[in-house]
């Protein structure tokens, strides 16, 4: 029987296509983590920087195939810019956009 698990799961990734291999790696990469930064910067001064990014993923059209155009993802606000959690920094969902209007939409961290 524990032979039999390893097996079923290696013949379950073989049989998925490149993209589901490609999202299961992507999901391990999320509870993994990178670590990430995310700068927003506007006329030269930083404006907002989020830390412990996971990534950055490409917003995907409702019941299509096509990117939305936009970025999102999730990490702490850093409000003093100084690299670490302090009390009272969360985590809060983002979204950049990819127009010529700069902007970053992002959960009230109050």
């Amino acid at each position: 029987m524990k032979f039999l698990v390893p097996v079923f799961l290696l013949l379950a990734l073989s049989s998925c296509t490149q993209e589901s291999q490609n999202k299961i790696s992507r999901s391990v990469q999320n509870w993994t983590g990178t670590n990430g930064v995310l700068d927003v910067i506007s006329s030269g001064k930083l404006m907002y920087r989020f830390i412990s990014v996971d990534k950055l993923t490409t917003g995907a059209q409702t019941g299509g195939d096509e990117s939305r155009a936009y970025r999102y993802g999730y990490g702490v606000m850093d409000s003093n810019f100084n690299y670490i959690v302090d009390p009272g920094e969360k985590k809060l969902y983002f979204e950049i956009s990819d127009y010529s209007t700069s902007y970053v939409f992002y959960e009230n961290p109050n």
